[in-house]
């Protein structure tokens, strides 16, 4: 989704089985916002733009810029157009954040239906995060 001279965006191709569209344009955006890809201030393609670009209706697109505007990621100046907002780049890894913490409660929950103690889901977590070299967390029960 790298803005091109003539102000388009280049997204991944969406796809229905990969879930909401809207959900996934929500997604591009803040990842694109987030990388600095997309700066604050830079304009997004209206919706009619982006609609054609992804072969998708404007209804998606709305609703996906009504998504990012609720979370203050992006705003709307009447005539002029949709921006990224000044503070885009914090609300999107806030909300990544909050999103990876609900992901690692989950897998938490999991590896505890699945016997392991804190120790172990300890060892598990650092061995996701240095793979090579981790200690097992198969063993003993902690």
């Amino acid at each position: 989704m790298t803005p091109l001279p003539s102000g388009k965006l280049l997204i991944p191709p969406i796809s229905p089985a990969a879930g909401p569209l809207y959900q996934q344009i929500v997604d591009g955006l803040k990842r694109e916002i987030s990388e600095g890809r997309l700066r604050p201030g830079a304009p997004l393609p209206s919706f009619r733009g982006l609609a054609g670009e992804l072969a998708v209706s404007v209804i998606t697109v709305k609703r996906a810029y009504e998504d990012l505007e609720r979370e203050g990621i992006i705003y709307r100046r009447q005539g002029l157009g949709t921006f990224v907002s000044e503070i885009a780049d914090a609300r999107s890894r806030e909300v990544k954040t909050e999103r990876a913490r609900e992901l690692f409660a989950g897998a938490v929950r999991e590896a505890r239906e699945a016997g392991l103690g804190d120790r172990q889901v300890t060892r598990l977590f650092r061995s996701v995060l240095s793979p090579e070299g981790a200690p097992s967390y198969a063993g003993s029960r902690d």
